[in-house]
């Protein structure tokens, strides 16, 4: 199991993302470019000393990161407001990677014409979204439940 943040635009963010991967011992992708350098100061800062504790893997491109988990037999699970399948009705696998949009546009289409999943945190009406962080740990958390 994975978690992968396609073209992340937030450091503490992903600063935040990397301390639970490094928690939780699930190893993060970032798909580039991201609106920020990987050594910015805030994502540092975000990560703390965890960043020692994590598998970090960089793909250069969606293109790059895509061939790379097909190759390596990896189903990608797109997390989107824009779909009405709800994470609680999803049996979770151990070859799933948990993929999240920028913050800023969530997913660009050909992203989710390629993906094998495209799940929903259910939320009331009105909201826009639940920020980056906490969603990736909400998933992170029904995944982690259901496969250990």
């Amino acid at each position: 199991m994975r978690i992968a943040l396609f073209e992340p635009d937030i450091p503490q963010n992903a600063g935040n993302i990397f301390r639970l991967g490094a928690c939780l011992g699930i190893p993060v992708d970032i798909i580039e470019p991201a609106g920020f350098v990987i050594d910015d100061k805030r994502l540092k800062r975000a990560s703390m000393d965890y960043y020692n504790y994590l598998e970090l893997k960089k793909h250069l491109s969606w293109e790059k990161f895509y061939e790379w988990s097909k190759d390596n037999s990896y189903r990608l699970v797109l997390l989107t407001t824009k779909s009405k399948k709800s994470y609680f009705d999803y049996k979770f696998q151990t070859n799933d990677i948990i993929l999240f949009g920028r913050e800023s546009a969530g997913a660009p289409d050909f992203v989710h014409s390629s993906v094998d999943e495209r799940l929903t945190i259910p939320m009331i009406k009105g909201p826009r979204s639940i920020n980056l962080s906490s969603s990736v740990a909400i998933v992170a958390g029904e995944m982690l439940r259901q496969l250990t």
